[in-house]
């Protein structure tokens, strides 16, 4: 596993991505929602591989909610900067890493630009589903 850690500006949120292949073998998928294009953000993610997201403090874990409101996009209300997008779907968690909130990211290939907001609801949950991690693990702490 090749391991990748990150998170926001200010140390409110931690990530920890474990990815199965090399980062050359993975190319940002930029989404073309005007909330992502806003944050500049580009997504990392792999089934086989697994996401941890440690919370130091639950009042700066700022969710939004937006497009179809399926998804929670995870940013740091302290600082600002956009971690993640993370579903649930009863215990199950599927998220995704937002490559710019990562150190280390110039050995990723080429980004990707995707057009999400063009598919119906049930299109995004199995396209989540299919390329998000499922292995996710989500740690919220009051320090």
């Amino acid at each position: 596993m090749h391991r990748l850690e990150g998170g926001c500006h200010c140390g409110n949120i931690h990530v920890v991505v474990e990815l199965p292949n090399e980062p050359s073998h993975y190319g940002p998928r930029a989404c073309d929602c005007e909330f992502c294009r806003k944050h500049g953000a580009s997504y990392i993610s792999d089934p086989h591989g697994s996401l941890r997201i440690e919370v130091n403090c639950s009042q700066f874990l700022g969710r939004y909610r937006q497009g179809s409101g399926l998804a929670d996009c995870l940013l740091c209300s302290n600082c600002g900067v956009l971690v993640g997008v993370l579903y649930q779907e009863g215990g199950q968690l599927y998220a995704t890493a937002n490559s710019a909130a990562l150190s280390g990211t110039e050995g990723f290939g080429g980004i990707k630009p995707v057009s999400p907001r063009l598919l119906a609801a049930s299109e995004k949950l199995g396209r989540w589903k299919e390329v998000w991690f499922s292995n996710v693990t989500l740690d919220i702490h009051d320090a």
